[in-house]
């Protein structure tokens, strides 16, 4: 299976280090974090990856070529001109990915401890195009699911907004774990083009297609702050 890690983001929150390198390259314990998810995703035999790049997109290159590409296949899928986000990400990589296969996607900022064996044998169980690690934390965003873990509906909790496929109906409240997996068959459902989110596309798919939750208790961290990078380095050695 090849793992698509989105590493173009330009991580404002990490500032000042990202004034002058990728958020990717931001170290947890003096390793820096792509490195460390593609040794995690090493671990479930994942040796194929495609890695996206656009703020300071050359030092990820480098630092890929300084190790070896840590014995991975790498493709690298260059956002220079213009970052187009998740979404827009997705379908300026389809390239590398759309070869029938089921395929992985993670954020470089997070750190977990998921068991993706576990979450590609649900996500080929139940044969969705798309299946979401999420869990019971607290998260600005909020997902929300039916009792088949379906999805229905988004929440920004802090501003009350949300989104729903149908009336409320107790939904489980769930945040997203930035971690899917996804059939290639995806690429003949999104409609938007450009610059876009992923989520906004799956909030608008949930209408008439069914999108699984895979529910995880594993240790999750977001690495988008300073602050965030401390609390990793008690739990990630």
């Amino acid at each position: 299976m090849k793992a698509l890690i989105f590493a173009a983001g330009k991580g404002t929150r990490l500032k000042p280090f990202t004034d002058r390198h990728p958020k990717a390259l931001a170290t947890v314990n003096g390793v820096p974090l792509l490195e460390r998810n593609i040794k995690y995703l090493k671990s479930f035999g994942i040796k194929d990856f495609v890695i996206n790049i656009h703020h300071f997109g050359h030092q990820i290159v480098d630092f890929l070529k300084q190790n070896n590409n840590f014995d991975c296949n790498i493709e690298i899928s260059d956002e220079t001109n213009e970052l187009l986000e998740t979404g827009g990400g997705l379908i300026f990589a389809r390239r590398f990915l759309d070869h029938g296969e089921d395929f992985l996607i993670m954020n470089a900022d997070i750190l977990t401890e998921i068991n993706i064996n576990a979450l590609v044998e649900y996500h080929k169980k139940i044969k969705d195009f798309a299946t979401l690690a999420v869990s019971d934390r607290e998260s600005s965003r909020k997902l929300f699911f039916n009792d088949d873990l379906v999805l229905r509906g988004w929440l920004n909790v802090q501003t009350g907004e949300q989104r729903l496929a149908e009336f409320n109906k107790g939904f489980k409240a769930l945040a997203f774990s930035g971690v899917h997996c996804i059939n290639p068959s995806i690429f003949d459902k999104i409609k938007r083009k450009g610059k876009f989110s992923v989520m906004e596309e799956y909030l608008d798919l949930m209408q008439t297609e069914h999108i699984h939750g895979f529910v995880h208790d594993s240790i999750l961290i977001d690495v988008g702050r300073p602050e965030s990078i401390i609390e990793a380095e008690k739990h990630f050695k």
